[in-house]
């Protein structure tokens, strides 16, 4: 399985809904831990970075193009 690439501000989406119904998370920190902030209700969620990646299902926008975007 390819691995995927992910970066700070991106949009991924993830296999299970959050409670609030949405499924689209913001990725705000990264490190050992990836914090996540769900894009419907603001709520954030610590989550180690190996659980992240098992729970991640596609990355919806990335940050990439808003970074050239402000160079």
């Amino acid at each position: 399985m390819e691995k995927k690439e992910y970066q700070l501000g991106d949009v991924v989406q993830m296999k299970k809904p959050h409670p609030c119904g949405t499924n689209e998370m913001e990725i705000i920190r990264m490190g050992m831990d990836i914090r996540i902030k769900c894009v419907g209700c603001k709520h954030s969620v610590l989550v180690p970075r190996t659980k992240f990646e098992s729970k991640l299902k596609k990355i919806l926008r990335s940050n990439a193009v808003t970074e050239e975007e402000s160079s």
